[in-house]
């Protein structure tokens, strides 16, 4: 792009280009250039998103209170936190292991969430619309995308 540049201010120095034209073409250069960069970006494979492990898993249960003894007395967990609301009880020791919500079909992994490295839903929304997939949100799974399967990951 230089030689292309210098021969620009060349002319105009000569006089074979007005102050418009110079601006004008100068213009021209830095938006093309400016969208060869946009291209060359889209191009690139998006970063990589790394994850720091397991978060929790959610499960839909018959009996919260006969599921909650299970994983109280098998694991040592205790009930960290519940919404009423909802019907879920969020069980563990210092963090949220296993979420149970009283919801057919019983017995059904629900959604399991994954912990991500340095977490930004806005940079994490572009690399995974880059990727073909379509995040989304809701009270249930929280911020998520689908596995080929079907499956609901949530990431947090």
């Amino acid at each position: 792009m230089e030689p292309i540049i210098n021969d620009m201010v060349q002319r105009f120095e000569r006089g074979g280009l007005t102050r418009r034209e110079l601006i004008q073409g100068l213009s021209l250069l830095v938006a093309a250039s400016q969208a060869q960069g946009a291209v060359a970006a889209e191009a690139s494979p998006p970063a990589d998103i790394t994850a720091t492990g397991i978060d929790h898993v959610s499960v839909l249960v018959s009996d919260l209170e006969k599921s909650a003894t299970f994983y109280e007395t098998l694991f040592g967990l205790s009930v960290l936190s519940e919404d009423k609301e909802h019907g879920i009880l969020r069980l563990g020791r210092k963090h949220v292991m296993v979420s149970i919500r009283k919801e057919k079909p019983y017995g059904t992994v629900d959604h399991f969430g994954v912990g991500v490295e340095n977490f930004n839903k806005a940079a994490l929304t572009q690399n995974l619309t880059r990727r073909g997939l379509k995040p989304d949100e809701n009270w249930q799974y929280g911020f998520y995308v689908k596995d080929p399967d079907g499956v609901n990951v949530q990431l947090l």
